[in-house]
């Protein structure tokens, strides 16, 4: 990959972070020892392209002592989010609030050339925050899939014609599963034999339409082990989305609309099975702390989010279980093993499995 050309400077103002506190940048003593850990920084072997180099940019930015160049953000942008950094830092810096607060002061200053602000607003303002339209897509995404007309555009070199950004996500797009598989949860799955405890489960947006088959398998394992699921119609995004690209307000507004949802369920847990959703749902504490009518609401509501893994491996699994002959290989998601701080009851949970 090219290092990103540096561009004249642009008139900017010194960057804000969103309530986010400078002494959490000033943790940072350039130690260096996040360097072999950051997946950017092993690839590009640039100052600029890890944790350091970018707490750096931030941190300049912040005091106004470099302008926002595209170089600058592109530098930031290239970040993956991965948050292994904060697991080998020894100061404890917040460097996923610091990437997160940073990038949404970059899109109210640079929002970008009308065609990406369209992209952004389809995606992130109609799709995501409308779970009908979101479904109405998938729908549309899955008859492009199966129906040939992927591989007649493909073959015919038509996609060619799209913009340079979409033909790049074009071949990314997750492969649908039908639509019984995709359909909506029951609202209440009942607990099989004596009722542990009555939980959430968070559904979401992509994780719906995409792994459908693997939200259906979270409920049958938690009903199984003795939790009443509750996966309420109203939920949608939990905004995890929308901060991690810096789309703050947006963000701001899905945590609320999540609280209040799960609050009305009456439940004991909120029980997630993303990475990054798990993990921004944690934070909401942190992310509602300057709003005085949520910031309680939304500690209280923090402190009740739990990983499945989490959840599930705080008592042994009900049997009987099958065995499974083969041998498996576990994956630390990044959300879970550097965000939440997850690592060892996945493994036990594997572990309790015959075979």
């Amino acid at each position: 990959m090219a290092h990103p050309v540096a561009t004249e400077p642009k008139p900017s103002a010194p960057l804000t972070l969103h309530g986010l506190s400078v002494e959490g940048v000033d943790r940072c003593v350039h130690c260096g020892l996040c360097l072999a850990y950051c997946p950017t920084f092993s690839e590009l072997g640039t100052e600029m392209d890890s944790p350091r180099g970018r707490i750096f940019l931030v941190k300049s930015l912040a005091e106004g002592r470099i302008q926002l160049t595209d170089s600058t953000a592109e530098h930031l942008d290239l970040c993956l989010g991965c948050r292994a950094c904060e697991t080998v830092c020894p100061s404890g810096v917040p460097y996923g609030q610091l990437i997160e607060a940073a990038r949404a002061e970059i899109e109210r200053q640079r929002p970008g050339p009308p065609l990406r602000r369209l992209f952004r607003w389809v995606n992130f303002s109609l799709l995501l925050t409308h779970p009908r339209m979101l479904r109405l897509a998938a729908a549309g995404l899955r008859v492009y899939q199966v129906s040939g007309l992927r591989t007649l555009l493909r073959a015919s070199g038509l996609l060619r014609l799209l913009p340079a950004s979409l033909r790049h996500w074009e071949p990314l797009l997750p492969e649908l599963p039908s639509a019984a598989e995709r359909a909506p949860l029951p609202e209440v799955t009942p607990a099989q034999g004596a009722r542990r405890a009555r939980v959430g489960l968070l559904t979401g947006c992509i994780q719906q339409v995409a792994f459908g088959p693997q939200n259906r398998a979270t409920a049958r394992v938690l009903a199984r082990n003795g939790a009443e699921v509750v996966a309420p119609r109203a939920q949608a995004c939990c905004g995890a989305l929308h901060a991690h690209a810096g789309e703050h307000a947006t963000a701001l507004d899905l945590a609320r609309r999540t609280i209040e949802v799960f609050e009305r369920a009456d439940v004991e847990a909120v029980i997630v099975n993303t990475s990054g959703c798990g993990a921004h749902m944690k934070a909401y504490g942190l992310l509602l702390a300057g709003d005085p009518a949520w910031r309680d609401r939304a500690a209280r509501f923090a402190s009740r989010v739990r990983d499945v893994s989490e959840f599930l491996a705080e008592q042994p699994l009900r049997g009987p279980l099958a065995p499974v002959e083969r041998t498996v290989t576990y994956h630390d998601p990044c959300h879970v093993v550097h965000g939440q701080k997850i690592r060892t009851q996945p493994r036990a949970l594997l572990a309790q499995v015959p075979g």
